[in-house]
């Protein structure tokens, strides 16, 4: 009873430290890529209007995303002010409570059963998404996918409850009615597909066990769709009084099904792309994902316990997303994120398997031999290609270098599976802390536009040449002239600079590649002062003689 009490202390305090851990940081680089940025810009356009409909780009509508990541980032923002920790912190929050939501899971299965010993499946599987490089990764960028995620997983927990007590009415209604509930947000989180996965994996689900749907649930579809279209509706039914025809041709058919059947948005990939990519993101667990997949020969599919319905439909969850978006003309390892719970509660299941019946040596030493592998490969890759120091780049792998010897010299017990977890942790932290902000200035303007205020050019117009930079969108907000498409424009030659800075006062930011510098200070209609660049471009103050 004792050791009992003192484990579950120990589990409550190691994810309150991984709930410290998740919100810690969140600013301790610039907003870096294509997308963070812009979804940035886009929230704080939308509060300055004071406007929760309509989303802005430079003050021109911009229908590419739903609004719920950039309600989180208003009310952030009202509430932190506009910084980088406001913007990501509703994704952070996201990858807390799809942890959550995992946890619930696992449980449901431990708390419902009676055909199986006590199990810790919510926990472990809780502790294996929490410690996946993707749900690190993903929960500390300001991204759809983690918020979609977020509501799938809710969706499809409170379903899997209804599920597993559909002989008990009253059981089950609150459960169904948070099914309908996330269901909906998921329709504001990314669009239709959130639907799309919810669904469909429900119906896999029930196809793989070759069972119908209990009563109650097909009827729950009367109230519950309903339900679903009016939570949707806060959002899509002004976006289509305002904007009509505009908003349905953009948002739905191009960034919906154009992008699904095309190469649209340039974003093209085979149709196994996104084999490697689960293996990555569900590190440092894939070789558990593997061990779990390869126990399903022995799994009880129709069987009625919460643990065969809970493994069907994980499985469920993992396959439909990845052969539906394997199918897509555009490709991005962040669409799948979304399958990213089932690994855990697939990978957190084989755990508690192994524990409780004193086995997985081979798993464990496999993972050992991988974890060692990636400590080598990754410190290599990252010395060639970010210029890190040694010195940071070991300290970075040694985590998992030891969690790689625990695991191949002493592959038993509960503690070796705690310590992977915890080396995944320790390394993104020190990645955080140190590697980050050095890799992220190479991508960012924020620091050269800083450096531009500080000499009196703070509110001097922006331009680009060749290249857009996209940090500048949010950076540089307001002094950047956008197209009727919704993108920055972009110069071509030092002509179209110069006129520019005619128009402005005689004076224009820009930024420039690196490689063509030296032909842009070489025009002689123009004097040139160079701020500084990001080892991939430089700002240049441009004045017209």
């Amino acid at each position: 009873m004792q050791s009992s009490i003192v484990a579950k202390r120990a589990w409550l305090l190691l994810f309150i430290i991984i709930a410290v851990f998740y919100l810690w940081g969140l600013g301790a680089f610039p907003l870096v890529g294509p997308d963070e940025p812009r979804y940035a810009e886009v929230a704080r356009e939308m509060l300055a209007r004071h406007d929760l409909i309509t989303p802005t780009l430079g003050g021109l509508p911009w229908f590419e995303k739903p609004p719920l990541l950039y309600w989180m980032m208003m009310f952030s923002y009202r509430v932190l002010g506009i910084t980088e920790y406001a913007a990501r912190l509703g994704p952070a929050l996201s990858g807390l409570l799809t942890a959550i939501f995992v946890y619930c899971l696992g449980s449901a299965a431990q708390d419902e059963g009676t055909d199986h010993p006590r199990l810790d499946t919510g926990r472990w599987s809780a502790l294996v998404w929490s410690s996946s490089l993707g749900a690190i990764g993903f929960s500390r960028g300001a991204t759809f996918d983690i918020v979609l995620t977020m509501t799938v997983s809710g969706a499809l927990a409170c379903f899997f409850l209804t599920d597993i007590r559909e002989h008990s009415k009253a059981r089950a209604r609150w459960p169904m009615l948070g099914f309908y509930l996330f269901a909906g947000l998921s329709l504001l989180a990314k669009g239709l597909i959130g639907c799309v996965i919810v669904f469909g994996v429900i119906g896999l689900y029930f196809l793989l066990r070759r069972k119908w749907p209990a009563r109650s649930l097909l009827i729950s579809l009367l109230w519950g769709v309903p339900l679903l279209l009016a939570i949707a509706g806060i959002w899509y039914g002004p976006m289509l009084a305002r904007h009509g025809w505009t908003f349905v041709n953009q948002f739905i058919v191009q960034h919906h099904f154009a992008r699904f059947a095309t190469n649209k948005y340039h974003h093209p990939g085979p149709i196994y792309y996104y084999l490697p990519v689960i293996i990555g993101l569900a590190l440092p667990w894939t070789i558990l994902l593997g061990a779990s997949l390869l126990s399903a020969r022995y799994w009880k599919w129709r069987g009625d316990a919460p643990l065969d319905r809970l493994r069907v439909l994980a499985l469920a969850w993992l396959v439909l997303p990845i052969t539906f978006f394997s199918f897509s003309g555009s490709k991005l390892a962040g669409y799948i994120l979304p399958v990213l719970p089932a690994v855990a509660l697939l990978a957190g299941e084989r755990i508690d398997c192994f524990i409780r019946e004193k086995r997985g040596e081979k798993a464990l030493r496999v993972t050992g031999v991988m974890l060692l592998v990636i400590a080598a490969a990754a410190s290599w890759y990252a010395h060639r290609v970010s210029g890190l120091s040694l010195l940071l780049i070991a300290f970075a792998a040694v985590p998992w270098a030891i969690a790689g010897g625990l695991a191949m010299f002493r592959p038993r017990g509960g503690e070796v599976f705690m310590v992977i977890a915890v080396a995944a942790l320790i390394t993104a932290g020190i990645c955080v802390r140190f590697a980050g902000p050095t890799v992220a200035r190479s991508q960012s303007a924020r620091d050269l536009l800083a450096i531009a205020a500080t000499r009196g050019y703070g509110n001097t117009p922006v331009v680009q040449v060749r290249a857009i930079q996209r940090s500048a969108e949010f950076y540089a907000a307001g002094r950047i002239a956008y197209g009727s498409d919704g993108e920055p424009i972009k110069f071509e030659d030092a002509s179209q600079i110069l006129e520019a800075a005619r128009g402005h006062g005689g004076t224009v930011l820009c930024f420039v590649p690196l490689e063509l510098q030296s032909q842009l200070a070489s025009v002689p209609q123009a004097d040139f002062e160079v701020i500084g660049d990001n080892g991939q471009t430089a700002l240049v103050v441009v004045r017209a003689k």
